[in-house]
């Protein structure tokens, strides 16, 4: 297995891909949902997986979602999902729920193995029913294995207006045991979590029940995937699902666990990459934008006013255009609803101080004009005034946003 860049916790294997942990095969393929791109997509455990997810917090969710929902919550183990990217199976009525069951059985009876341990996950257009056929022959003719083309497959069958695959994963010892932690997600429209168009994938070879594993996804999804914005809009099928099926062989991992801090410092990281990867593949995107605050009164308060800052219209045509209207930040900072001293905050962008105890400092323009025109671009908002801190990721907003969305359905 190739090795990449490593710290002391983990390591990051540059053998990126959904199948990197034991135990797990992937497939994709085109089957007719789209015109031509890959459409269909299976992951599968060798044997049933703890599972975790989290998911929209839109009140219109997508029938996939109660199929799914039923997996993590009552089930509480999963050994196979199945995916369709091209259709969303949303607002479809009661036939979109009959639709996503005969999803679940196919997959099922492919497998053989039961029902409930089989999730269902849609994404595309709105409003549309699905179209079984292509589904039930696609299903079929899947074959899944644990080699790199078939992660590839996987991974590009779950793309909307995605430019590019979205992977990661890494390693770590635990219990004198290799753990592998590995995500694929898709996503770079209406990515307003809690989550997006967002579906994320994520495969772990770890011991772990769910109950442990809902805690942790859970807790890392706040300052994560709810990390994110592209466009402000949120979701009828946003979904994030771990899988862990335990095939390290490590001791059972609780917060009690000795190296509990390397399990869930990886999963973070794992969920970080994903939630960055989707925010910088911004539909029509040019630049990752990064907000750091600090000194606000809490942690919650600090990754809001972060995801106000990131989520402004006015900030991010400012990144865009390379402009340094500084007065978008701080005015996103005081209408982001959170508690500040208007005397006390700075303002950074890249290593420029433009606002220091709530006034003006003298910078070049085209020094600040040079670091808005790089791919990343990091802004710092110091407010002063306790010790919490927050960070949210977003990108600019271009022409092409509005040209991608002005033709989604053609």
């Amino acid at each position: 297995m190739t090795m990449g860049s490593s710290t002391a916790i983990m390591t990051k294997l540059s053998s990126k891909n959904i199948v990197s942990p034991k135990g797990f095969k992937a497939a994709g393929m085109h089957c007719g949902l789209k015109h031509k791109k890959k459409d269909l997509a299976l992951l599968v455990s060798d044997v049933p997986a703890s599972v975790a997810g989290v998911f929209t917090t839109n009140a219109i969710q997508a029938a996939p979602l109660s199929v799914t929902k039923k997996v993590v919550y009552e089930t509480k183990k999963m050994q196979a999902m199945i995916v369709n990217s091209g259709n969303a199976n949303a607002c479809t009525g009661k036939q979109g729920l009959v639709d996503a069951l005969e999803m679940q059985t196919l997959t099922a009876q492919k497998l053989n193995i039961a029902e409930n341990l089989v999730g269902v996950c849609s994404t595309g257009v709105i409003g549309e029913t699905m179209k079984m056929k292509p589904i039930q022959q696609g299903v079929a003719a899947l074959v899944v294995d644990d080699c790199l083309e078939n992660a590839i497959d996987f991974a590009q069958a779950i793309l909307t207006t995605d430019t590019v695959m979205k992977n990661t994963s890494y390693t770590t010892i635990i219990d004198g045991k290799e753990v592998i932690i590995a995500g694929v997600a898709k996503g770079s429209g209406m990515i307003e979590p809690n989550m997006a168009t967002m579906l994320g994938f994520i495969t772990t070879d770890a011991n772990i029940d769910s109950p442990m594993l809902q805690m942790a996804l859970s807790q890392i999804t706040d300052c994560t995937f709810n990390a994110i914005t592209v466009d402000g809009d949120t979701s009828t099928n946003d979904t994030v699902i771990i899988m862990a099926n335990g095939l390290a062989q490590n001791k059972p991992l609780t917060p009690e666990h000795p190296e509990w801090h390397k399990f869930y410092t990886t999963l973070q990281m794992v969920a970080e990459d994903l939630a960055k990867m989707i925010a910088k593949d911004g539909e029509g995107a040019t630049k990752l934008i990064e907000v750091n605050v600090t000194g606000a009164k809490t942690d919650e308060e600090a990754r809001k006013i972060a995801k106000t800052v990131v989520g402004s219209p006015l900030v991010k045509t400012a990144v865009f255009g390379a402009d340094a209207n500084w007065g978008r930040v701080i005015a996103a900072v005081g209408y982001s609803g959170a508690v500040v001293d208007p005397e006390k905050i700075g303002i950074k962008i890249g290593d420029k101080m433009l606002v220091e105890s709530g006034e003006p400092v003298h910078f070049s323009e085209e020094e600040l004009m040079q670091i808005l025109k790089q791919q990343e671009v990091k802004i710092d908002v110091a407010l002063h005034i306790g010790d919490g801190k927050g960070t949210a990721w977003g990108c600019d907003l271009t022409y092409d946003y509005v040209q991608i969305n002005a033709s989604y359905r053609s």
